[in-house]
């Protein structure tokens, strides 16, 4: 059997979460926690139909599901998506995913089969294993979809390149999400700092490389406030576009106060030291601009109150909460680093060691030639 692992950073959004799904930029960079896609296969055909053996212990149990399961599971979702693309409400998208945990899983591997033109794949395992938290603010849906994607098609030697992965992957995210960006996908495919912005009459979004000349990065501090309680990516994103268009003016204010402190959180980053005051403020903009979208519980606001208190600053990252008490990851700035170590309401708050701006996907086999690669 060939074995092929897919390895993924996840993301995190520096500034922009939710002005970029409306054309604003957005600064986003890939995070040091990743992901694996490990493929065995084929395995010698039995009798029965050809399955994916999938062992995904953050997905559930270990299960064996036939290609003809998985190949209707993408092609239900695809015409679910369509729907909702048409006329995108919350309550159109509470139809969009449906209840298996292992959903994106199955929809990148329908598509990338699809690709191929199989109506039934070969006999494979596939692992899912790594750091990654899921549906935290860190990319997961995007960073699963890239790996099993580029897995697969290494596996089956596919001639296929980075454009077919980031195509593909983006496909698996509107299942998942909706209306997404496209900028997580670009970020965990691509690695580094990713800069996003209009582009062109249509709007359309440009991604491009950014480079930080700046030690700010390193000053970043990630906090995992927990996951948010039985809510989608999607389904924040879709009560935060009722209530734009509920009050497109108030909207239109927010989302380029956003963009304004984006493009300011950049110029922080390419300079040779940053500002502290400024960045104090930029970071403060995007928080409290977040939380007039209403993504921000509570329990969040309390957290960035106190940081703010002792001289510093924060803000969520990610699509962050309608409910809480999680919103996923924090942001957290000080001049100082070591004084956050002292915020008595990020004692039981737990501090993630995450290098950012770490390298996309890398595409390893014992035995071929991976057929593209990101770095």
């Amino acid at each position: 059997m060939q074995r092929v692992t897919a390895s993924v950073p996840g993301k995190l959004i520096l500034m922009g979460e939710h002005a970029v799904v409306y054309r604003r930029p957005a600064l986003v960079a890939a995070a040091g926690l990743r992901l694996e896609a490990r493929f065995a296969g084929p395995r010698p055909r039995d009798r029965g139909p050809a399955t994916v053996r999938l062992d995904a212990p953050a997905l559930g149990p270990p299960r064996e599901v036939p290609w003809r399961e998985i190949v209707g599971h993408a092609r239900r979702a695809r015409e679910r998506w369509q729907t909702y693309s048409e006329r995108p409400s919350a309550a159109a998208f509470a139809t969009l995913r449906g209840d298996d945990p292992a959903h994106v899983v199955l929809v990148a591997l329908g598509e990338a089969a699809g690709l191929l033109g199989e109506r039934d794949g070969p006999p494979i395992d596939l692992e899912l294993t790594g750091e990654l938290p899921l549906g935290s603010g860190f990319g997961s849906s995007a960073a699963t979809a890239v790996a099993v994607v580029a897995g697969y098609l290494a596996l089956r030697s596919a001639p296929a390149g980075i454009d077919d992965v980031e195509a593909l992957a983006l496909e698996v995210e509107r299942r998942q999400h909706g209306l997404p960006s496209g900028v997580d996908g670009m970020t965990v495919l691509h690695g580094g700092l990713v800069w996003a912005e209009p582009a062109g009459a249509g709007g359309a979004l440009a991604f491009s490389a950014f480079t930080a000349r700046s030690p700010l990065l390193a000053r970043l501090a990630v906090y995992d406030t927990g996951r948010p309680a039985e809510e989608a990516t999607g389904a924040v994103i879709a009560a935060v576009r009722a209530r734009l268009e509920a009050d497109p003016a108030w909207g239109r204010e927010v989302l380029d106060r956003l963009a304004e402190a984006t493009r300011g959180l950049r110029d922080e980053l390419a300079a040779e030291a940053e500002d502290p005051g400024r960045v104090r403020a930029l970071v403060a903009t995007g928080q409290r601009a977040l939380e007039e979208l209403g993504v921000v519980p509570e329990p969040a606001a309390a957290l960035v109150q106190a940081i703010e208190a002792a001289g510093g600053a924060a803000k969520i990252s990610g699509a962050g909460s309608l409910a809480g008490p999680g919103a996923g990851s924090l942001l957290a700035y000080h001049p100082e680093p070591e004084a956050l170590a002292g915020v008595a309401e990020l004692a039981t708050i737990r501090r993630l060691e995450v290098p950012l701006g770490v390298e996309g996907l890398r595409l390893t086999g014992p035995d071929r030639d991976p057929p593209a690669e990101a770095g």
